[in-house]
């Protein structure tokens, strides 16, 4: 009797293969993994076709303060160009004709397919209680049937644990020593940023060398442990947090961060970052 070998099964790209080939992390809750597959195939697509190509040049990453890096809006424009669009979802409870509730959840990037609608949302750098407001979001739309799916991108663990050493290779290449420094390559520290570089430059005990010093607080002070990436992503997931809705969770890797690629960024993404915390400051103070 001849013995009949199967064939392995062929994973396509509905497994987000090329995103795990280049170190992104994927994650698949509630049988989300079925779903973009089998129902969605366009949105793995698309996904890949967006991510594998995105980049955020490291001078970006550092005029932007730690806010929100002009690769990431790229990143949102790309999924906008592919008919990603924001959209207040609107669930109203009616009992004999009358509205009883209301209640409205919007979400950055939606997009309706033949097998359903997916919403996704790009946490690049927020406080970490912003994932609890998405996956709630998600859990509360799928149950009242506006979702299949739903999608979050932020950083992955190999680039939050790489930031320091990203940062570090940034001063140390445009050799930032001062303050004087920092405004040569067009960096406007604020008054607060540079007492706190000071402190560690001047303390008694342990004073260590100006470049570390900005190093140090600039990776604590914008990317610190309580902002959105993939482990206090991970942290909610596993609590239960959004189930159970299907979820396809991305980490950003480390090699998204490019150096050489924008030398001038730097300067034009400063300017915009110094404006908003100005705009921001004007109307805490009621201006």
């Amino acid at each position: 009797m001849t013995k009949i070998q199967k064939k392995p099964l062929a994973r396509g790209l509905g497994m987000l293969d090329r995103l795990v080939a280049q170190n992104f992390q994927v994650d698949f809750r509630s049988h989300a993994k079925a779903i973009l597959s089998g129902d969605f195939p366009d949105v793995a697509a698309q996904l890949e076709e967006v991510l594998v190509t995105s980049t955020i040049p490291i001078e970006e990453l550092i005029g932007s303060g730690g806010g929100e890096a002009k690769g990431t809006q790229r990143l949102r424009n790309a999924l906008k160009q592919r008919g990603w669009r924001k959209h207040k979802f609107v669930v109203q409870r009616i009992i004999d004709g009358i509205e009883r509730e209301a209640q409205s959840h919007e979400v950055d990037h939606v997009r309706t397919f033949e097998g359903g609608t997916v919403a996704l949302e790009i946490e690049w750098n927020n406080k970490d209680p912003f994932f609890d407001r998405d996956l709630e979001n998600f859990k509360r739309l799928h149950a009242d049937g506006a979702i299949s799916l739903g999608v979050i991108i932020t950083r992955g663990s190999g680039l939050q644990d790489a930031m320091r050493t990203l940062v570090r290779r940034f001063a140390d290449e445009q050799q930032i020593d001062s303050h004087a420094d920092m405004e040569r390559i067009g960096l406007s520290p604020t008054r607060r940023q540079i007492e706190e570089v000071r402190k560690r430059v001047e303390r008694v005990k342990n004073p260590i060398p100006f470049r570390d010093a900005w190093v140090e607080h600039f990776v604590s002070d914008k990317f610190g442990a309580a902002t959105t990436h993939w482990s206090k992503l991970e942290d909610r997931v596993r609590r239960g947090v959004g189930n159970p809705c299907p979820l396809v969770l991305i980490g950003l890797p480390a090699s998204i961060v490019t150096f050489g690629e924008n030398p001038t960024a730097v300067q034009v993404a400063s300017a915009a970052s110094v404006e908003t915390t100005r705009m921001q400051q004007r109307g805490d103070d009621g201006n």
